[in-house]
């Protein structure tokens, strides 16, 4: 399976040649920055499946002192990915074209997540990180 994504306005294009895994949301304050909304959706890739097709350079990172940080575009904004120590390790899901054949199978941080938002009944969530986060 190849998965297709695209930044909001289109100037930056990537594919992933294998399957997305391990797909989460994650509701803590952080993320909830990073990605301007209630939670982030996300789900890990191979590093050597991903590859940039178009606009790589209209991406901006930000990369915390861990070595872990995020990729947008200088255009839109739109969070595309995850890196860590210089490798794409996971993209964005919202950014994702068409369908990837995942879902997200368990929200995380939950315990910090926005007063305002109300979790549907029957997800799987952990307060913090799930054990081996």
């Amino acid at each position: 399976m190849t998965v297709y994504g695209e930044c909001f306005c289109g100037a930056i294009t990537y594919t992933v040649s294998g399957k997305l895994r391990d797909a989460r949301s994650c509701h803590c304050s952080r993320c909830r920055k990073a990605f301007s909304s209630q939670a982030s959706a996300y789900a890990l890739v191979d590093p050597t499946e991903f590859k940039w097709l178009t606009g790589e350079e209209f991406l901006t990172a930000y990369i915390g002192l861990n070595g872990a940080g995020l990729m947008f575009c200088s255009t839109c904004g739109s969070t595309l990915c995850g890196v860590f120590d210089g490798q794409v390790h996971g993209v964005t899901l919202g950014c994702v074209n068409g369908d990837p054949d995942i879902q997200i199978d368990r929200h995380i941080f939950v315990g910090s997540k926005a007063t305002w938002e109300v979790l549907p009944e029957g997800v799987v969530t952990y307060e913090e990180g799930p054990p081996g986060l």
